[in-house]
């Protein structure tokens, strides 16, 4: 099965699936992006990760990361693999060296462990020939053909998070009760604003 390389080329509020959240997965070369909505939870911990933000107490992710670590296992890629009624079936490879063991998994916390192990997404070309959509960095959107483009370099973005997606971050958090994230949420926000009045 062909594989393609991806990154988190942004996250902002869902407007058709209120409380959620659109994750976009963008090909490492070439202009193919894969918008894919998570759970609030999962957004929030993308984003913290994503912005630096840490966490006073640990989070269920970083006791998946202890657990792992305790027992020698190492994450070494997530899979995005097949795409059905709406539903992104992904897959996280873990080895211990000397076995790989594959479990399944929601595309928002693989992705979450993704970033945590720092380990690399993969999409499967179907996923990406499916579900994907040909869009500039600019937002414009292309037409042609969305097979593999060896030769197209893809500039990084400059925020994945904007405030106003911060600001959601921060309301939920504290609905939910979580003071010590929306503290942290609240003071990169200040941190942005601080930056967009220089």
């Amino acid at each position: 099965m062909k594989k393609r390389k991806v990154k988190i080329l942004g996250l902002s509020y869902s407007q058709s699936q209120v409380g959620s959240y659109i994750l976009v997965l963008s090909e490492m070369k070439g202009k193919v992006k894969l918008p894919v909505i998570i759970k609030p939870q999962e957004a929030q911990r993308i984003a913290l990760d994503l912005e630096g933000i840490k966490s006073t107490k640990p989070l269920t992710h970083d006791l998946f990361l202890s657990m792992t670590n305790a027992f020698g296992l190492d994450i070494q890629e997530v899979f995005v693999y097949s795409l059905a009624e709406g539903i992104f079936y992904t897959k996280i490879i873990f080895t211990n060296g000397t076995a790989d063991v594959e479990i399944e998994s929601s595309i928002g916390d693989a992705v979450i462990l993704a970033n945590i192990y720092g380990c690399p997404i993969f999409v499967s070309s179907d996923v990406m020939n499916s579900a994907g959509v040909l869009i500039n960095d600019d937002g414009s959107k292309l037409s042609g053909d969305m097979t593999d483009d060896e030769d197209v370099e893809e500039t990084e973005p400059e925020r994945v998070t904007t405030i106003e997606n911060l600001e959601k971050m921060l309301e939920h958090a504290v609905a939910n009760e979580e003071y010590e994230i929306a503290a942290s949420v609240r003071d990169r926000i200040e941190q942005m604003k601080a930056k967009a009045t220089e």
